[in-house]
């Protein structure tokens, strides 16, 4: 079919979605219900989102099977997982599940990567452009691009010059790398760095890991699951379940946690955060926000991470650079992964710990990678886990113009990220964007985006039932979101690390909070009060307006 075909085949389309991944495909299976006409245009070729482009060694994720699955009764009622914490392969395999029961694929175009969209005042829609040359008209536009899909390139001196194989972890070939007996680097330790260094020293020859900050990472106390414990659950406690990670600070299972720290004398401190650590529960800590905003309480749990992680560690240097005595910064203010053997990995004789905030990367040579103390770190495989320009990132590189014209990226780096709801923009009409910045996207997961995504269809409902053609935030409405996002954010701790919950991860991108630090329940609070209050904050027009 030609683009011109395309376009008029689809010309009276109400909603193109980016992006199917778990927001797009929960919101084209919501609008459908709604009785909208709708499209996906997907730059990968299948569903998945980041668990079709992330197949790197170790894969996985580290949210709880209960917490990271849509609520839609008629994909869970028969799916059942083998892992408490599933691997990639079985992620892709779920995609395939809630294709098959929802019949997504018929309106979904993959490998079509959209590079621009500009809304056009006189007919009141997008003209939305790929790369492949379709184009699409939809009244509606929604961004389900994922707040972490552009990965984030470093710019070392002499990186094309090397003669190895170079792969980020975002982009890893779906065929695989080989790197049995292999030298491999990898560059990064976070979620991804942790995932493939665990995974591959075992079978690589020497594997040198350079690291900028050690990851305050938790146990994972991963678990095989039966079918039959899943039934019971099933028939006994999923939807109270999905109820419950809607009320979570974080969008996960409520916090165990009912007496601050700060409140129990030491001894029921230890004995509190040992029970959560012997009972593999410790991540629940952080869905304790009181670790977040005081100093004293971050402290307590930050101590009893590093003594116990330290008994993992033999030896004082490789002690020190990974569990620190004095924290690095504030714990639980970067993202902590999950591990299985990751501070073991680093007695085996075959693994070099390079602290690069001691000895820089200078430069990667034919051979491998150059440090500031002279040493040239020769390795076969080059592997960037870097990680992602986040939040941001994925909606600006899409070449959108507003009603004034002007690239919301371009917006955005000039005058600083601003949303209404973490769901909207000024200046860019009848455009949402669920999983987004200014939204608790980096702690909530499917529960935050379900209900984004459930509130983007009760909005376009309102305007159709009132026949209203345009919708936009207004920027007194923007003004006012992130004066609250960033009065929250400077309660807590989260400025005192480097990380890409601020963008501090990438250089040169504007330093401020890009996450809604109040937590969950707020967050939804504030977005039905706009909704109920008829869209308050939005400007809505009619089409003879």
């Amino acid at each position: 079919m030609s683009s011109q075909d395309y376009a008029e085949k689809h010309k009276d389309l109400d909603v193109l979605i980016v992006g199917a991944g778990f927001s797009g495909a929960y919101q084209l299976h919501k609008l459908r219900k709604a009785g909208f006409s709708a499209k996906i245009f997907e730059a990968g070729s299948r569903l998945g989102g980041t668990w079709h482009w992330n197949c790197y060694p170790g894969a996985r994720v580290d949210s709880e099977y209960l917490t990271y699955q849509l609520s839609t009764e008629e994909v869970w009622k028969d799916w059942s997982w083998s892992e408490r914490f599933p691997g990639r392969d079985e992620l892709v395999a779920y995609f395939e599940h809630v294709d098959k029961k929802l019949d997504l694929s018929r309106d979904i175009d993959f490998d079509t990567r959209v590079t621009g969209a500009t809304f056009d005042v006189s007919t009141e829609r997008w003209i939305v452009s790929t790369q492949n040359g379709r184009t699409a008209r939809p009244r509606f536009l929604i961004l389900c691009t994922g707040f972490a899909s552009k990965p984030l390139l470093p710019n070392y001196p002499g990186l094309s010059s090397f003669q190895g194989t170079i792969h980020h972890t975002a982009r890893w070939p779906q065929q695989g790398v080989d790197l049995a007996g292999k030298r491999v680097g990898v560059i990064g330790t976070g979620s991804s760095g942790v995932q493939v260094i665990q995974e591959t020293a075992p079978i690589v020859a020497h594997l040198t890991v350079f690291q900028r900050t050690p990851n305050l990472a938790l146990p994972m106390h991963q678990s095989k699951l039966t079918e039959a414990e899943q039934v019971q659950l099933k028939e006994e406690l999923y939807p109270t379940i999905f109820r419950q990670r809607t009320e979570s600070f974080t969008g996960g299972l409520p916090s165990p946690i009912r007496t601050p720290l700060l409140q129990l004398t030491p001894e029921e401190q230890r004995l509190t955060l040992e029970d959560l650590w012997v009972n593999t529960r410790f991540w629940a800590l952080l869905a304790f926000p009181e670790i977040l905003f005081d100093e004293r309480a971050n402290e307590v749990a930050y101590n009893f991470w590093r003594d116990r992680v330290r008994q993992r560690i033999a030896d004082p240097r490789l002690r020190e650079k990974l569990a620190p005595e004095t924290a690095p910064h504030p714990f639980g203010t970067k993202r902590p992964s999950l591990e299985r053997r990751y501070f073991e990995v680093f007695s085996q004789p075959n693994v070099t710990l390079v602290d690069v905030q001691e000895t820089p990367i200078l430069e990667i040579t034919p051979r491998g990678v150059r440090t500031k103390d002279g040493v040239e770190h020769v390795v076969d495989i080059l592997v960037l886990a870097t990680g992602f320009d986040a939040l941001t990132g994925s909606i600006a590189e899409i070449n959108m113009r507003g009603i004034d014209n002007t690239p919301i990226g371009e917006k955005w780096s000039s005058k600083g990220v601003g949303t209404y709801l973490g769901l909207a923009c000024a200046g860019y009409p009848n455009m949402f964007f669920p999983y987004g910045p200014q939204a608790p996207s980096a702690f909530c997961g499917p529960a935050c985006l379900e209900f984004q995504c459930d509130w983007v269809v009760d909005c376009l409902t309102y305007m159709r039932k009132h026949k209203y053609a345009r919708i936009e935030a207004t920027p007194e409405a923007e003004a006012a979101w992130v004066a609250r996002v960033e009065e929250i954010a400077l309660m807590g701790l989260w400025y005192r690390a480097k990380s890409w919950y601020t963008g501090a991860n990438v250089p040169g991108k504007r330093v401020v909070v890009l996450n809604f630090m109040g937590g969950q329940p707020l967050y939804t609070k504030l977005c039905r009060e706009s909704a109920e209050g008829g869209y308050k904050g939005f400007i809505l027009t009619k089409a003879d307006d």
